[in-house]
């Protein structure tokens, strides 16, 4: 392995772990804070320590004598993805209330099957490996979260939903990605996320100065380390990472998440729940590493570059680093 390869594979990984240490984070700030109050601060943070590259990145911006999409995309583009991001960001928020940073984790990660899957309504045809990797997801999902009584478990539903809001945000910023510059949108959706999450909190939380101050640590891990560190690590590591490294090692945030939750918070999966995150964790792969085969195959054919984009759908993977955290 060259060591150009290593090196960005080693910044990958770091971005899977903090990512993954997230979700502790997560469930940490919420002894403290209520949900959406946790949201509001952690992406209003998020937002002030990329404002600085925003601000840089819109004056490059405004110097391109032509921006598809018009001049005041950075605005209603920012909202748009704001929106959606607070509805994935809050259906977490809210599921880490009733269920473990694990099985959030594994959960969450099923974004990457539910895109090219919501991807038909627009014409778009996975490949095979969807097919094959959405039934192992479904039979993961029914070990690891439904229940004797043949229930979802609550929280398990909560982030369920987290993860349909998340692919359906992969796919506005799909189209928004290549129309404004990444900083620019990064931090104004973290911005339009906060807001609308503190709005929330407004009507239904109690908030205090002591109760957010005792949540300092996990509002700095999910606000500077998630958004921050993880953005940077991801970008750089996917400079020089063959794609297929890069698939396996972004999916190992669902084993972080569920590492980091039982060493940190005493968290144990049973074995039934443990078959359902490998099942899970396999049909993620599965549909990763088959795009991948795919667009390698195009590439000797003289298609797209084989050392292109990982994505499930054909969106750039760099899309997932502008989520600013699926976690």
């Amino acid at each position: 392995m060259e060591k150009k390869v290593f090196k960005a594979n080693i910044f990958l990984f770091l971005a899977a772990v903090v990512w993954g240490v997230t979700f502790v984070a997560q469930r940490a700030g919420m002894e403290h804070l209520g949900p959406f109050t946790y949201n509001g601060v952690r992406y209003a943070l998020g937002a002030l320590f990329l404002a600085p590259l925003a601000w840089r990145g819109y004056r490059l911006d405004s110097l391109r004598p032509f921006r598809p999409g018009g001049g005041w995309i950075f605005l209603w583009g920012g909202v748009m993805a704001g929106l959606a991001m607070a509805a994935g960001a809050n259906f977490q928020q809210a599921g880490l209330v009733y269920t473990t940073a694990g099985k959030a984790g594994f959960i969450t990660g099923l974004y990457v099957i539910i895109v090219p899957i919501l991807g038909l309504f627009w014409s778009q045809r996975p490949g095979l490996g969807v097919w094959i990797g959405a039934p192992l997801a479904a039979i993961g999902l029914y070990f690891m979260s439904v229940t004797e009584s043949f229930t979802l478990a609550p929280g398990d539903a909560l982030v369920l939903v987290c993860a349909l809001a998340w692919a359906g945000h992969i796919l506005l910023l799909g189209w928004l990605s290549p129309r404004m510059n990444p900083y620019v949108l990064a931090c104004g959706q973290a911005a339009v996320c906060s807001l609308v999450s503190l709005l929330i909190a407004a009507f239904s939380e109690d908030f205090s100065l002591q109760a957010l101050w005792a949540a300092r640590l996990p509002i700095l891990w999910g606000s500077v380390m998630s958004v921050g560190l993880g953005f940077t690590f991801q970008v750089i590591g996917q400079k020089d990472s063959p794609p297929s490294h890069a698939a396996i090692i972004m999916q190992l945030e669902a084993v972080f998440a569920g590492l980091s939750g039982w060493l940190i918070l005493g968290e144990v999966m049973n074995p039934r729940a443990i078959l359902g995150a490998g099942l899970m964790l396999a049909g993620m792969l599965t549909a990763q590493l088959w795009a991948w085969k795919q667009t390698a195959r195009q590439g000797l054919a003289g298609g797209p570059a084989a050392d292109g984009p990982v994505s499930v759908s054909g969106l750039d993977n760099k899309i997932k680093s502008q989520i600013i955290s699926v976690n």
